[in-house]
């Protein structure tokens, strides 16, 4: 029996009252208290690690917005600019420049690096985008323009092709139903289920475009219903079907938007042990999974450990050092303390 629950809404990573547009916000003397032990740790000859990492690690993301802003206001410098000046583009310099700035322009920064350059990177692009709710995307396209004046849909749309292409677009548009119990009922979850079977189980070749926009569109409650409607339908459930379709990255970004819907808690949990397996660690994307998801890590974590035995923090002590493993265990602890 799990310990945790699964939440009955697509998950919502932003504190959106930070973001709204008339916000003064109150940052009170633990924020100052926080800019100020970052000036004194970069002030001078060399830089404190350390202290950086005691002031900026054990932190959620809602204060980061709030030490982002203020740090400039005491300081008249962007503290964005700052890490990259004292700390380099390292791993650990990387996770510090995502640290300093709030959750949605972070996550904008992270596309931002995975469309630019040669060959975008994919992975990054559909764990970000898929699986969000409708406010989250909103907000992720708005501040994309804000920071970059380029519109978030037609730079998806530009970075890859094919059927990757239509469920990114799916997502980034926010088109989530909202839950109707008079229309997501069980005749409509028959017929969703059958176009599910016929787009994947019951034709030559694999519509993920097809399969993946119905899991977009539906509100968990209803997938839930979906799901089950499907398994006793077709011995399957949605999760084995899905799994059985795979061989492209479009069909991995449709098994991750199921399961940020579904399960979300051990869909986190599988994409940080995806980040350390193999030869040599994906540290962009364990950073972004620490980060991102840090107000969920408290049930990822428990996930982790029922998935694979083994705790969030040995695998990134297992897989990191330095500096940077003791800024993502300091993250980690903030939330989700070991005992």
């Amino acid at each position: 029996m799990n310990k945790y629950s699964e939440d009955p809404n697509t998950i919502s990573l932003y504190p959106a009252e930070l973001y709204e547009e008339d916000l003064t916000p109150d940052c009170g003397t633990e924020i100052d208290d926080k800019c100020t032990e970052i000036y004194e740790a970069c002030k001078g000859w060399g830089t404190s690690e350390k202290r950086l990492i005691e002031a900026i690690g054990k932190t959620t993301g809602e204060e980061r917005k709030l030490i982002a802003l203020r740090y400039e206001e005491m300081y008249e410098k962007e503290l964005l600019k700052l890490m990259k000046k004292e700390c380099g583009d390292g791993n650990f310099g990387e996770a510090l420049q995502y640290l300093a700035l709030g959750p949605v322009e972070t996550e904008c920064r992270m596309l931002k690096k995975a469309v630019d350059g040669l060959g975008a990177n994919k992975m990054m692009m559909y764990t970000i985008l898929c699986g969000r709710s409708n406010d989250d995307m909103e907000l992720l396209k708005k501040t994309y323009y804000k920071m970059y004046t380029d519109d978030l849909v037609s730079r998806m749309a530009g970075e890859v092709g094919g059927d990757m292409k239509k469920i990114l677009v799916s997502a980034v548009q926010a088109a989530e139903e909202e839950y109707d119990p008079d229309f997501h009922n069980e005749d409509k979850a028959k017929e969703d289920a059958e176009e599910i079977y016929n787009a994947g189980q019951g034709r030559w070749g694999t519509n993920e475009a097809k399969m993946a926009k119905i899991v977009v569109l539906s509100p968990p409650k209803y997938l839930r219903l979906v799901n089950e409607v499907y398994a006793d339908e077709y011995g399957y459930t949605l999760f084995k079907a899905f799994e059985e379709e795979m061989g492209s990255v479009a069909a991995e970004a449709a098994l991750f938007t199921l399961g940020m819907k579904l399960k979300p808690y051990e869909t986190i949990a599988k994409l940080v042990k995806k980040a350390c397996a193999g030869f040599g660690t994906d540290e962009l994307l364990l950073t972004s999974c620490i980060i991102r998801y840090q107000d969920l890590l408290s049930h990822v974590c428990v996930a982790h450990e029922e998935l694979f035995e083994k705790s969030i923090h040995k695998r990134v002590k297992d897989e990191t050092g330095g500096d940077y493993e003791r800024l993502l265990l300091s993250l980690l602890d903030k939330v989700a303390p070991q005992e």
